[in-house]
Order: C-alpha cells, then structure tokens, then sequence
C-alpha cells in the first residue's frame, strides 16, 4: 500500500513552507493567487486531499455545524435543509444533521451526540432543548441557534416568524370573510410555535367579539388532523372555516373533505394553511396559507450563529421575522382584503 502523501510532500514539491501549504487549503486564509496555483497543482500531481478533521484539532474549529430535525415529512423543512446547507458552505462550513426521532429525551440524546463531535455550533430546527443540554452547550463553549422553535430560556438564540402576528392576521382573515364557525387544528402544544399561533389566532377572534367554534391539536401529524376533520363532520355543528397550524396538516384535511366527504372547499369551508411550503400553491391544493419567509430566517439564522462562534461573548436574541398571508382558492377572499 502507497503512503499517504502529506502537506509536507507537496510543501516540497511546490518548493513553498508547510504553512504555505496549510494557507492554501484554509478557507479564507490569505494567499497570493500565484502561490494558490503552485500549490494546487503540486497536490494535483501528488494525489493529496487536506485532512479536515486533523486541522480542526490544530486550529480548535472543525467547520461543521450541526443540525438536528425531529422530521421530514413536512415539506417546509427538507426546504429549510437545503438553504442552510448552502448559505453555510458558502461560508465554508459543512452540516452534520441527525434526526432526533423523537421528542424529549431523545432530542437530548442526539443532540448530545453533535457535541461529542466537536462541531463549532448547534441549529435545533423543529425540536426543542431541555435546560440540562443548554446547559452541557454552555459549558463546551457551542453556541445554539433554535429554528423554528423557542424557549424560555434567555441563554439560546432563536430565529422564528412573527407566529402570534400571523395567528392573529389569519382571524382577521376569516372573519372579514364572514366566517362565524371558525375552528382550530393547532400544531403541537407542546411546541413555541404551535403555542404563540394558537395563541394569536385566538386574540384575533376575541377582538372580532367571536369565539372558536372547536379546537384541537394536531401534533403536527397529517393523520391527527385528518381524523380530527373526520370527527368534527360527524357531529351537527361543523365549520365553515378552520385554520391548521401548518400545511402539511391543512392539506391532510383538504383531502379528507374533499375526497372522502365531499365537501366543497371554499363553498362550504375555507381552510386556511401556515409556512407555504412548494406543495400548498400546486393546482390540486391552491392553498391559503401564512408565509413564513424562510430564505430570510435562514440568512437570520446563519448570521446569528456564525457571529457567536466568532465573539462568544455576544448575547442570544430572539428574531421574530414577519410573513403575508397568501390567499389562493381554498379560502373565500373578502372582498376588502388588502393585508
């Protein structure tokens, strides 16, 4: 078996230093394009890759960020993957992502897991900490980021939409439209976001003098909400509106009302969706739903945690970013509308 060709083979094969070398394939380390194309081509004729992994351990920075997601089935967030894996490479950083299959203690665990791996900074997306792990964070010098989620606790950064205003804008939404049955599938209670949605919705119908008709939590889960749909029907007060805490849910109740009862959505009932994800505007849904500006929370959410890791002593904050409401067919539009 060959050896492993080193930095200092190539050092001198380009007839440069070993640092020289080291410049050249650190991110954003300052080196002359000359030098740069000297040692590029040395390596190339060697057959040498940089070891990553043993030059984090020099410069105390493995560039990896991890990322833990409790799922995948919601649309919204393999779309939110995508963009922070990008808007970090092209800070030159990598994503480590687990899946915490679970809520809790296993969140916990996986998480704990990221920091057995030395990663320079932590995104929570979908799931949320206990005070023991932000605590370990703390500790291990690992800034956290929380997205999508919040928390009591001071000492996280976090990066949401403005979920009590949208909650609140679709009330508005539904009542100008003449709705007066209005129901709630709310996400999971145990959540931040399905709390503060739940919590603006409900403020909004208050000052409209209405109170809900039903509601009920979805968890997050397309069955949940498809037989809560299925149960509201069977009784003799239905909605004639009912807003989900998120899309993948609303489009679960689309297809209950439509395919297995057959009701006409809007003639019978408007639905009302939250994060528009790519499905929720696909002809077959043409869903209403609450925006949430992802591609902005993500370069939030980047910005954020790449700043803590370079000044630790910076304080956590909290960002809320507001969304529209956009209206498609699955809701009567009033005709005032013009939030």
């Amino acid at each position: 078996m060959s050896r492993k060709v080193t930095s200092m083979d190539v050092a001198a094969q380009a007839g440069v230093s070993q640092s020289a070398v080291s410049r050249v394939f650190t991110p954003g380390a300052s080196v002359s394009p000359g030098m740069a194309a000297k040692v590029r081509a040395a390596a190339a004729e060697l057959g040498y890759r940089p070891n990553a992994l043993a030059r984090g351990l020099i410069t105390g920075r493995s560039k990896i960020i991890g990322l833990v997601v409790a799922y995948l089935e919601n649309q919204f967030y393999p779309d939110v993957l995508e963009k922070l894996s990008n808007a970090l490479q092209d800070k030159g950083y990598h994503i480590l992502i687990f899946m915490a299959r679970g809520r809790g203690p296993e969140a916990d665990r996986v998480m704990q897991e990221l920091i057995d791996y030395q990663v320079d900074g932590l995104i929570a997306a979908s799931v949320g900490l206990s005070d023991e792990l932000i605590r370990a964070c703390q500790s291990e010098g690992i800034p956290v980021v929380l997205f999508n989620r919040g928390h009591e606790d001071g000492r996280c950064s976090k990066i949401t939409s403005a979920n009590i205003a949208g909650g609140a804008r679709i009330a508005r939404f539904l009542v100008a439209g003449g709705h007066q049955r209005i129901a709630h599938i709310s996400g999971w209670d145990g959540s931040s976001t399905g709390r503060d949605r739940k919590a603006g919705f409900l403020a909004g119908l208050d000052q409209a003098g209405l109170a809900p008709l039903a509601i009920a939590d979805g968890l997050y889960e397309r069955e949940t909400a498809a037989q809560i749909v299925r149960d509201w029907w069977g009784e003799a007060s239905r909605p004639d509106a009912i807003f989900v805490g998120n899309d993948h849910m609303a489009v679960a109740a689309l297809d209950v009302l439509r395919f297995e009862l057959g009701v006409d959505v809007p003639g019978d009932v408007s639905i009302v969706g939250y994060d528009d994800v790519p499905l929720a505007a696909w002809p077959a849904y043409d869903l209403t739903t609450l925006r949430q500006p992802v591609n902005q929370m993500v370069t939030a959410t980047v910005d954020l945690l790449l700043s803590r890791i370079e000044e630790p002593e910076l304080d956590p904050k909290h960002i809320e970013i507001d969304g529209p409401l956009i209206v498609r067919a699955s809701a009567r539009k009033p005709e005032d509308w013009d939030e």
